[in-house]
């Protein structure tokens, strides 16, 4: 009875220790997920800002210490490492990084890879703002420039405390008397610097506005200003001259080299201001027999200008060679309109050759009256006669000298003659125009013919002996 339950109890305790070794192990515990976060502050371009992630527990936000924690920065569109750092006992993981002026190149974000204890995570992307810098703009520059000459304008912007802005600059100029206007969209190196070289035609004041970038504010500079000089002398006349008594304002610069000398048909412009002024019905030279002389000459105030006068064709060549060679020899001249900018005169059935003699220009065809002597035509009517400086060099009228009595006396070496050797004079007989009625009519010079005749011959017989301007 004893050895039957012994055997009974020795096989429950073999069954027993079978079913244990049959039984499976316990399950392992699961990774308790996590949070990264990360905080990057904003700052100025160039300077470092601290990137900094936070690693806890996401179901009580108990801080995971002891954890490698990747930062990576977006740069050039792609994530690269910035350092890998062991999170705190606070599950603080920090790095410092230097900020780009370029904003897509300040998102950073985190990664967490994970463990056996603590599940991986991430942290979405964050860009750190910049903070802008003050920034100043400054136009340099000559103070000067002689006419038709080059000048460079240069650009120069940095921020307050020195650093060089690579951005756009707008350039800002005003002419003398104008408005401001957009003058160029420029954009500064490395160095913060751009340059263009301008040929400004008239005194000038310029200024500069930085648009701004991502990282540097906007700003403005101050004027500077180019005061334009003649390439010439200023003619110098006598003490107590008088001065013309009708002004005129300057004509526009020269263009082209030299002389730069044009022959051209009437334009349709030119010719609508002609007629009822210095060409009517009854003239004897219609507008086919008429050429336009376009010629660059020195003024009076020792700049080039671009000057014209209308005159006939079988003459224009004399009358442009003879204007160019005034300017190669810088023979000046006071202003060349054409004579049509005076008006009508109901006094000489023309232009207003009395307005154009008191300011003083240098004009050719005028279909008019000779000045003084009603009724009479003008050699000017057929476009062959050219009046030159005429204020200083006087006529003599039946009425007396016109435009002043004061020069007649006088002369000048640049600009009054009152004998065939003056330069001019003789420069003008160098191109075939005669100074056909001398210290009578000092201005008038008549293109002369191949015969010698200086205008035709009904208006040499009805002038007779007289001057006929």
């Amino acid at each position: 009875m004893l050895g039957r339950c012994s055997t009974l109890l020795i096989t429950v305790v073999a069954g027993l220790a079978l079913l244990a070794g049959l039984a499976p192990p316990a399950a392992a515990a699961e990774p308790v997920p996590t949070t990264l976060a990360l905080a990057v502050p904003g700052g100025y371009a160039d300077r470092p800002t601290e990137v900094v992630a936070t690693l806890t527990s996401a179901a009580d936000g108990t801080p995971v210490a002891g954890a490698p924690v990747t930062l990576e920065r977006r740069s050039g569109g792609s994530w690269t490492a910035v350092a890998t750092v062991v999170t705190d006992a606070a599950g603080r993981a920090a790095s410092r990084a230097v900020l780009s002026r370029q904003p897509a190149d300040n998102a950073f974000r985190a990664v967490f890879a994970g463990d056996a204890t603590y599940a991986a995570s991430g942290s979405g992307p964050v860009t750190a703002p910049l903070v802008e810098r003050t920034s100043q703009v400054r136009v340099t520059g000559p103070r000067r420039v002689v006419d038709e000459r080059g000048v460079p304008i240069g650009v120069l912007w940095r921020t307050g405390n020195g650093e060089a802005v690579a951005g756009v600059v707008e350039l800002f100029r005003k002419d003398r008397g104008g408005r401001w206007r957009l003058a160029r969209t420029l954009r500064t190196d490395e160095e913060g610097r751009a340059e263009v070289v301008v040929r400004p035609r008239v005194d000038t004041a310029w200024r500069a506005r930085a648009t701004g970038t991502a990282w540097a504010a906007r700003a403005t500079s101050g004027v500077h200003r180019i005061d334009n000089v003649p390439p010439g002398d200023p003619v110098r006349l006598p003490a107590g001259a008088p001065r013309p008594r009708v002004g005129l304002p300057a004509q526009p610069r020269a263009t082209g080299p030299g002389a730069n000398v044009t022959v051209d048909r009437i334009p349709d412009g030119v010719w609508r201001s002609m007629v009822g002024r210095s060409w009517h019905p009854g003239c004897p030279v219609g507008r086919a027999g008429l050429r336009l002389v376009r010629v660059n000459y020195w003024g009076y105030d020792g700049y080039r200008h671009r000057g014209e006068v209308v005159a006939a064709a079988s003459a224009a060549g004399r009358m442009g060679a003879a204007l160019a060679a005034m300017h190669d020899r810088r023979l000046p001249i006071r202003s060349m309109y054409r004579v049509d900018r005076f008006g009508w005169s109901a006094r000489l059935q023309g232009a207003d050759d009395y307005r154009s003699m008191a300011a003083g220009n240098t004009s050719a065809f005028n279909c008019r009256w000779v000045v003084g002597r009603p009724g009479v035509r003008s050699p000017h009517s057929y476009g062959r006669s050219l009046d030159v400086n005429p204020w200083e060099n006087p006529y003599r009228a039946s009425h007396g000298w016109t435009p002043n009595g004061w020069w007649v006396s006088r002369t000048h070496p640049l600009v009054a003659w009152r004998s065939s050797s003056h330069p001019v004079v003789r420069l003008m007989a160098a191109h075939g125009l005669r100074w056909t009625y001398g210290r009578s009519d000092n201005h008038h010079f008549d293109a002369v013919g191949g015969s010698g005749r200086a205008v035709p011959a009904p208006v040499e017989r009805a002038c007779g002996a007289a001057v006929c301007h």
